[in-house]
C-alpha cells in the first residue's frame, strides 16, 4: 500500500507533463542547471578569496616576525 508502482509513476509522468508541457520542464531543468553552474563558479571564487587571504595573512606574520628579529 505503501508503495507505488510503475503505473502509478506513469500516471504521475502523464499528468505532469499535461500540466507543465515537455517545453516547461526543458526550460525549468535548464534553468536548474544553470543555477547548478552558477552556485559552482561563486563557491570557486569564495575559495580564491579565502586563499588570497589566506596568503596576505600569512604575509603580515612573516613581515612581522622580521621586524621583531
Amino acid at each position: 500500500m505503501g508503495t507505488l508502482s510503475i503505473s502509478h509513476w506513469l500516471i504521475v509522468a502523464i499528468v505532469v507533463l499535461a500540466l507543465f508541457g515537455r517545453g516547461r520542464i526543458s526550460e525549468t531543468m535548464a534553468d536548474f542547471g544553470k543555477g547548478i553552474s552558477s552556485f559552482r563558479r561563486g563557491m570557486s571564487e569564495e575559495d580564491q578569496t579565502d586563499q588570497r587571504a589566506d596568503e596576505s595573512v600569512s604575509k603580515r606574520k612573516l613581515d612581522q616576525e622580521t621586524e621583531t628579529h
